[in-house]
């Protein structure tokens, strides 16, 4: 079964997307797998599959980590492809919805993407996480890190800050926290360095792939956890590997994400080629 598929990316967080509108596909999450492998595949953060709409979306965007578990949120996939469907349909608004629900994007003046991410969702149960706490306290640390804050923003997040980015082993301590069992669905790591009260500094050890050059989800919780530690502005430049976004956690709740996405290139993939 051989079919297009287009290499996106926001930041360097890249994606493989495919299109299953018009007719479904047969992936299933080893063959997700297989195919974001980068050695013996195409080579990706995330698997994307592009669904028909549901309800007032224009499109559905299935997500799948590398390892093939599935994720209900992705910032940087839903800038890539809000500007994939809305360069095609020619409009320069939309909606896309994921698991955890529907994001209305829209094209600005200087062509960077902007997402609704929806509310910050701050309670323990919403995160989840394994017991009753307070989520803006995690009794949770590694080495050089502790006292997180946690989140969700559609998947689960704990951010650290920290006085210097530059002195943590991240690919050390990431994986534990990652698996940690406060997190019954695992979770994004973030740790930031406030650069300013209008300037974050992050890196994201995100739940199945590990370090990526941005996370679109992890940057709109930096914001949101900073700002609620009394850390930052509600509105901030993030500063990630692969450069910045734009994030605004308005009074109503709901996270607003600014952003590039572009597409690397594109060819053709033999479906058949991969497991089942």
């Amino acid at each position: 079964m051989i079919i297009p598929f287009r290499k996106m990316h926001g930041l360097g967080n890249d994606f493989v997307v495919l299109d299953a509108r018009a007719t479904p596909l047969p992936v299933s999450p080893d063959r997700a797998a297989a195919i974001a492998d980068r050695r013996t595949g195409i080579g990706c953060d995330q698997f994307i599959v592009m669904e028909p709409g549901e309800g007032g979306a224009e499109v559905f965007m299935r997500i799948r980590n590398p390892d093939g578990s599935e994720a209900g949120a992705c910032g940087n996939a839903t800038r890539c492809v809000a500007e994939l469907v809305m360069t095609e349909s020619g409009r320069d608004a939309l909606s896309v919805r994921t698991i955890s629900g529907e994001l209305p994007s829209e094209r600005l003046p200087d062509g960077t993407i902007r997402v609704d991410m929806g509310p910050a969702r701050l309670g323990w149960d919403e995160v989840p996480l394994a017991r009753a706490m307070d989520t803006l306290h995690l009794p949770l640390s590694a080495e050089g890190v502790s006292d997180p804050a946690g989140l969700s923003m559609g998947n689960p997040h704990a951010t650290f800050f920290v006085p210097d980015l530059a002195a943590l082993d991240i690919p050390r301590i990431g994986p534990a926290l990652e698996h940690d069992p406060f997190f019954p669905e695992r979770a994004n790591i973030g740790f930031v360095q406030v650069l300013a009260p209008d300037h974050l500094k992050l890196v994201v050890w995100e739940r199945g792939a590990g370090l990526t050059l941005a996370c679109g989800t992890g940057a709109c919780a930096a914001l949101v956890n900073a700002a609620r530690r009394g850390l930052s502005a509600r509105a901030a430049t993030v500063s990630l590997p692969g450069g910045d976004l734009r994030i605004e956690w308005r009074e109503d709740g709901h996270v607003l994400m600014s952003g590039p996405a572009a597409t690397a290139f594109t060819g053709m993939i033999d479906l058949d080629a991969y497991p089942a």
